[in-house]
């Protein structure tokens, strides 16, 4: 049994959960309004709001996995948490451009 230091396992927990929480947010966003076949009626506020909570608890993550990654100077998860976030950033971006 491989045993690991209580830091490393923190990291990637974090980087799992940021990762998973990417996906949904992916996921939550592309059935929305990607893939209806028709347009709703109203704007999908309580969809929205969750949107924006994963986002932010997303954030949340990855910071806090890139501020104990470089505490503990893992280049590793360093790279990771950093593509990671530019990653959800772009994915910002790209939405709000497309969505206006």
């Amino acid at each position: 049994m491989l045993i690991r230091s209580g830091k490393i396992q923190f990291l990637f927990w974090t980087a799992f959960f940021s990762v998973m929480v990417y996906l949904w947010l992916i996921t939550i966003g592309f059935q929305t309004f990607m893939l209806p076949d028709e347009k709703p009626m109203h704007f999908p506020e309580n969809i929205v709001t969750l949107m924006f909570l994963l986002y932010g608890l997303l954030i949340i993550l990855i910071l806090s996995g890139t501020i104990v990654a470089a505490m503990i100077d893992n280049r590793y998860y360093m790279r990771f948490f950093g593509g990671l976030l530019i990653l959800s950033f772009a994915t910002f971006l790209f939405a709000k451009g497309m969505f206006g």
